[in-house]
C-alpha cells in the first residue's frame, strides 16, 4: 500500500481523508436538516446539537490536516486529454470545496459564540472550545446568531451543489472520458490502467 501521492495516483493517506471526510460531511448535512425540524426545547435535541458541534469541529480538524497533507503531496496530475476549461473547473471545483469545509464549521463555530444562551461548547463532552469574539457589525447577539445561521446553511446548500457536481464529473469521467480520475480515488499505485 502507497501511502504518499504520485504524480499519477492519490496515496493511501489521501484516499482516506477523502472518504472520511465525505461520509463526515453528507452525515453532517443531514442531521442538520433533521435537527432544525426538531423542538428546541426538547431534552434530547440539546445533546444532538452538541454531537452535531463535535462532529463539526471533527471536519474542521480533518480539513486543516488534508490541507497540511496535500501541500507536503501534491495531487496526481489530471489526464493530459482533458480540456483547459475542464482543468480551470476542477481546480476552481476543487478550490471551492476546501473554501466551503473550512467556512462551514466556522460560520458554525461563531453562530454558537454569537447566540444569547451562551451555551459552552464542549467536544464530545471531554475538550472545551470556547467562543469566538463576533464582530460588532452584526448586531445584537440575537440578530448575530440568525444571520450566522442563516450563513451556515447556504454555505452547506452550497457544499451540497458542489458535491454533487463533484461528483458527477467523477461519474463522467469514469464512464464517458473512460479515465482514471475516479479510480485513482478508490485505489492506490502509480500506474494507471486505460480501458
Amino acid at each position: 500500500m502507497q501511502l504518499r501521492n504520485t504524480r499519477s495516483g492519490y496515496g493511501l493517506v489521501a484516499i482516506l481523508f477523502h472518504w472520511m471526510m465525505a461520509l463526515l460531511i453528507i452525515g453532517l448535512f443531514l442531521f442538520g436538516k433533521y435537527m432544525t425540524g426538531l423542538d428546541p426545547m426538547a431534552p434530547d435535541t440539546f445533546a444532538l446539537y452538541q454531537l452535531h458541534k463535535s462532529l463539526g469541529f471533527v471536519v474542521l480538524a480533518l480539513v486543516l490536516a488534508r490541507l497540511a497533507w496535500r501541500l507536503a503531496n501534491p495531487s496526481p496530475a489530471l489526464p493530459e486529454t482533458m480540456p483547459g476549461i475542464e482543468r480551470l473547473a476542477a481546480h476552481l471545483g476543487h478550490a471551492g470545496l476546501y473554501a466551503l469545509m473550512l467556512a462551514i464549521p466556522l460560520s458554525g463555530w461563531l453562530m454558537v459564540s454569537a447566540s444569547p444562551w451562551g451555551i459552552p461548547t464542549v467536544v464530545f463532552d471531554i475538550l472545551p472550545v470556547p467562543h469566538l469574539p463576533v464582530p460588532d457589525a452584526l448586531g445584537s447577539k440575537a440578530e448575530a446568531e440568525r444571520t450566522l445561521k442563516g450563513l451556515h446553511e447556504l454555505l452547506a446548500n452550497g457544499l451540497l451543489l458542489l458535491v454533487v457536481l463533484h461528483v458527477a464529473a467523477a461519474l463522467k469521467h469514469h464512464f464517458l472520458n473512460r479515465d482514471d480520475v475516479l479510480r485513482r480515488m478508490v485505489r492506490t499505485g502509480s500506474e494507471t490502467h486505460p480501458r
